[in-house]
């Protein structure tokens, strides 16, 4: 289902899934970020559903608390970097903030958003897994923008992901993709 008009970069609360024909495949980003083969192929099987709270707290900074199928994530939109333990990759360190598309250098990321999110600004994501960890044969950096695109004439809720991991084994990689989540409903929405 499109995304409706009221629900944007400033207003992305709802219930959102993820549309695999309309997104790209996460097999090599996955593989990217050292997740081994039968858990890749087990995610195939599965939809991602996003359950979003965005709110602003007392103190005026903006948040956005994402329960997923297997994690749950709190993002405060403060452009620091904040440390998580997430169930499928350990240790991360997460920096979020809004942005505008004049401020983000990768041009992939840049591409493509309604007028919407070119006027409000895109979520901008910098996430990257703990080097420290030992037993880690991969170190990666994922920087992602969130917002809204018009997909197949549709509007949907999209995040461009662009992915640097570097292996023990293989050296250096770079992978870019699009994920497109189906609009469900509002929280409000029984």
């Amino acid at each position: 289902m499109a995304a409706p008009l009221s629900v944007t970069t400033k207003n992305l609360g709802g219930v959102f899934v993820t549309n695999k024909q309309l997104s790209d495949s996460t097999d090599e980003l996955l593989r990217l970020q050292g997740v081994p083969w039968y858990k890749r192929n087990i995610a195939k099987m599965f939809n991602i559903t996003l359950s979003i709270n965005h709110y602003t707290d007392d103190s005026g900074v903006e948040h956005i608390d994402m329960e997923q199928k297997l994690s749950a994530t709190i993002t405060p939109l403060t452009g620091r970097s904040a440390t998580v333990n997430d169930s499928v990759f350990g240790l991360l360190h997460v920096k979020t903030h809004r942005l505008s598309l004049e401020s983000i250098e990768e041009e992939f990321l840049k591409a493509g958003w309604t007028e919407d999110t070119v006027t409000d600004g895109v979520i901008h994501t910098v996430i990257s897994n703990d080097p420290e960890k030992p037993d880690d044969s991969y170190t990666w950096k994922s920087e992602q923008t969130w917002g809204f695109q018009l997909v197949n004439g549709e509007r949907k809720h999209v995040r461009l992901v662009s992915l640097t991991s570097s292996s023990k084994k293989d050296g250096p990689q770079h992978v870019r993709i699009r994920v497109v989540y189906d609009y469900c409903k509002s929280h409000s929405s029984s």
